[in-house]
């Protein structure tokens, strides 16, 4: 009885496993006459980019083109943000694929014909712009999954919620951006999103491979400002006063101790440091206050309150014991979650990126300490997001140009895989899922 079941089953996966080879070799001829269409569009969005919250133009391109693929579109979403929407012929699960619209506040350098000299204004500095993070690259990529996905719509067992989300790096402190504010405007909703899937370049990962890493895959963020107040005096009587360059030069060293003495670095790596510091404006005047600037990254939610909670301390009591006063606000404008990989879905769509790119091509890569509020996504919904590799053949990881650098470069010849990536990631969770 038993053996005649296995055959039963066996006979009737034969033609699902047929269907599947043979939309997925459709997927990969498609995907590789789209290549110099995905470059044509990745350099027009690198040539005209736009600062968070601010991609008008961006966002215009892509709901048009969404609208010519017959997708419902809706837009004017957390400011920018554009959502497509493909119903498949079949039932199934709603799998959302998700690509950002923003650049840098970054002067470009790279000597290519379509750098980037876009001027604007950011915090009330004039600023070059720039893709240095590869978003231009990403909406390239998802436009072609979607004109892919779109031509055999009557095969797909399920919804396929396309988002192109505004302000991925951030903006000035106080404004709503992002993925966060994507979530509370109800993008994971009507219809009810089951899965995301997300994808990100990086010019130290060689083109050709893929990696990802289960669990705590980026990590989560708050950034810190500092406030020393002291008492100001001449600088040649320092004892007439309270010093809080002094007391700030204090807090930066004891800082330093949370991660090496506070955090358990064979579970989980951390990260404190301070990016800025300013006070005083003459040699020979100590200033009444110090202000710092800084960042903490942890990979467990634990961690984070532990980093929180030691800054605080630290920095007050501190101050305190040399008579000063410390004034902490964490986050000071930006907080982005751990960016977290299922592990059961991670596990069970190896096998997909294996098939697409080659089992060799495909590893699991090192969390990395930069953060992607993709978090924000994977926390309400299960999430996998996997790294892509953009450096070209014969560089040096170790000295490449990275990502938010003014030197960052992209081999696009990465694109197509990316391309069949998020592709054949819809189409297998699809079968998998659907009923």
């Amino acid at each position: 009885m038993k053996k005649l079941y296995a055959l039963i089953l066996f006979l009737y996966s034969i033609p699902l496993f047929a269907q599947t080879t043979k939309i997925k070799t459709e997927i990969s001829r498609k995907a590789d006459s789209l290549q110099s269409q995905v470059v044509t569009w990745r350099r027009d969005f690198h040539e005209h980019p736009e600062l968070s919250n601010h991609e008008f133009r961006t966002a215009a391109i892509v709901a048009k083109y969404l609208q010519s693929l017959g997708l419902e579109v809706k837009t004017g979403i957390a400011t920018t943000g554009v959502i497509g929407i493909l119903r498949g012929g079949k039932p199934g699960p709603v799998v959302a694929l998700r690509s950002e619209l923003d650049a840098l506040p970054v002067t470009e350098r790279t000597p290519v014909p379509f750098a980037s000299k876009v001027k604007s204004t950011y915090n009330g500095q004039e600023v070059g712009v720039m893709h240095a993070c590869g978003h231009d690259s990403h909406m390239a990529m998802l436009m072609a999954v979607a004109e892919i996905l779109s031509s055999m719509k009557n095969e797909l067992h399920g919804t396929v919620k396309f988002i192109f989300q505004p302000a991925e790096e951030g903006g000035p402190a106080g404004e709503m951006y992002g993925a966060e504010e994507m979530v509370k405007e109800g993008v994971l909703e009507n219809p009810k999103v089951d899965v995301i899937f997300g994808m990100h370049i990086f010019s130290f990962i060689p083109v050709g491979t893929i990696t990802s890493h289960p669990g705590g895959a980026m990590a989560s963020v708050n950034d810190m400002k500092i406030v020393v107040k002291g008492k100001s005096s001449h600088g040649a009587a320092p004892w007439s006063g309270v010093d809080p360059i002094v007391i700030s030069a204090q807090i930066i060293n004891n800082l330093q101790t949370i991660v090496s003495r506070n955090i358990n670095l064979t579970e989980n790596p951390a990260v404190v440091s301070v990016g800025a510091i300013n006070g005083g404006n003459r040699s020979n005047v100590i200033p009444e206050t110090v202000e710092m600037l800084g960042t903490l990254r942890a990979f467990s939610p634990e961690d984070e309150k532990t980093l929180i909670t030691r800054v605080k301390q630290i920095a007050t009591k501190t101050a305190e014991a040399e008579g000063a006063l410390a004034e902490v606000t964490i986050p000071y404008s930006i907080h982005y979650p751990v960016t977290y990989n299922n592990p059961a879905l991670t596990t069970a769509m190896l096998p997909t990126l294996q098939q697409t790119a080659g089992a060799a091509n495909v590893a699991s890569g090192p969390a990395l300490a930069v953060s992607e509020d993709f978090s924000f996504y994977s926390k309400k919904v299960p999430g996998l997001f996997i790294f892509l590799g953009g450096m070209p053949k014969g560089s040096d990881s170790k000295t490449v140009a990275v990502n938010h650098s003014a030197d960052f470069y992209i081999d696009e010849s990465s694109f197509p895989l990316g391309v069949k990536a998020m592709c054949n990631l819809t189409v297998d969770y699809m079968k998998m899922n659907s009923k």
